[in-house]
């Protein structure tokens, strides 16, 4: 068995791309919390338990923080006032390993921010904003092809 490659996260990063130019990402991200919430309703019979389920819409939501410096944070906010649509994705620079990440690729499209948050002014570091939204649709691919189960009666 051999060891993965150290991972550097030097040369990775998951960045804010505009109308999918992703060479020339927005902002980088400093930190992300993605939500899904892929709820399902049991249904039952009185003959049996589980015979299938009502599938809810999915909900993805997320929380990002960038650095507010350079003007991204303003960007995003700029964005979030015109409700323009905006895309979370994997950014990776050439030649870098491209094994950091257990996803192959992973995007949120179709994101809209619902709330901005700046922080106060910092003695030492950058000061950063966060920023709240919803995404309409979500990829994630890990190599493996994934799908919600069917119910066949």
């Amino acid at each position: 068995m051999t060891t993965p490659p150290a991972s550097t996260w030097m040369q990775s990063r998951l960045a804010v791309v505009l109308e999918g130019k992703t060479d020339q990402p927005l902002t980088p991200v400093e930190s992300f919390t993605p939500t899904f919430n892929l709820n399902a309703e049991v249904v039952h019979s009185l003959e049996a338990t589980h015979v299938g389920y009502i599938a809810n819409p999915a909900n993805f939501t997320f929380t990002l923080t960038v650095k507010a410096i350079g003007g991204a944070s303003a960007a995003l906010t700029q964005l979030a006032v015109a409700g323009k649509e905006f895309s979370i994705g994997l950014y990776q620079a050439k030649g870098s390993n491209t094994d950091e990440w257990d996803f192959k690729s992973l995007l949120f499209n179709k994101c809209l921010i619902t709330s901005a948050n700046p922080s106060n002014a910092v003695i030492n570091g950058a000061p950063t904003a966060t920023f709240s939204g919803v995404a309409r649709e979500a990829v994630a691919d890990d190599g493996t092809e994934h799908r919600l189960p069917t119910f066949m009666a």
